[in-house]
């Protein structure tokens, strides 16, 4: 799954990389994004491309109430195309969620808790996570809606199953226009997107266990710690 990561870059630098307007919402900084904290998603409306803040964790149009998207962070790739809460919005409504970089947790010999890595691209550019978005009818919002989203997940590649077994999307920039298109409604073209990124595009390093509280949101949460399996703790490099 993905469940953390880094939305760290001033907006205006992101939105200029994804080739789209910058958004009017400006969000904090965070090097510790969680679920259900406003994200921003690069979406296209009609030959508009845009950068956005959504709240992350899809919530379908048919839902009860908005908690339900709490357990909607991740779509898998192997059945986003038929499962009930996505299939609409893989047919129309895809997204790019842009991150710096995120967080995953292995487990570590003679420890209890496991232990956080962070992934990034080594030349520092931001990743472009492939989302989905909702819009969930709100009256008590501004416009009458939440709009929401999601970050679609798939098998790790050789690199990020040193600490995990699925990874996020990651789609190169030749994919940005095909899948942000909201004309295009073929699942099988768009489902041979949702592949695993080559081993090469990302780096992996162990940080300290204060990213685990979503209260921490610095930037030291970056900074490499060393893993010491013997001793079952890490310590600050």
């Amino acid at each position: 799954m993905c469940g953390r990561f880094v939305s760290a870059s001033p907006p205006d630098e992101v939105a200029r990389y994804f080739r789209a307007q910058p958004p009017e919402t400006v969000l904090e900084p965070s090097y510790n994004v969680a679920p259900t904290s406003d994200v921003y998603v690069v979406l296209e409306d009609g030959s508009v491309r845009r950068m956005e803040a959504f709240h992350w964790g899809l919530v379908p149009p048919w839902a009860p109430d908005p908690s339900i998207g709490n357990r909607m962070i991740n779509a898998r790739a192997e059945t986003v195309a038929t499962k009930s809460a996505f299939r609409n919005a893989f047919r129309r409504r895809r997204c790019i969620i842009p991150v710096d970089g995120f967080y995953e947790w292995a487990a570590v010999p003679g420890r209890r808790r496991k232990q956080p890595y962070y992934l990034h691209r080594p030349d520092g550019e931001p990743l472009a996570l492939a989302g989905l978005w909702e819009r969930w009818s709100d009256p008590d919002r501004p416009g009458g809606q939440l709009r929401s989203c999601t970050i679609i997940t798939t098998s790790a590649n050789d690199a990020v199953r040193r600490v995990h077994d699925r990874m996020p999307v990651i789609l190169p920039p030749a994919t940005w226009d095909r899948w942000l298109d909201p004309d295009e409604h073929d699942p099988d073209l768009l489902g041979r997107l949702l592949v695993p990124a080559p081993p090469s595009l990302l780096e992996l390093y162990p940080v300290s266990t204060e990213v685990n509280d979503v209260r921490h949101k610095g930037s030291h949460l970056l900074d490499r710690v060393e893993v010491d399996e013997a001793a079952g703790g890490a310590t600050s490099h």
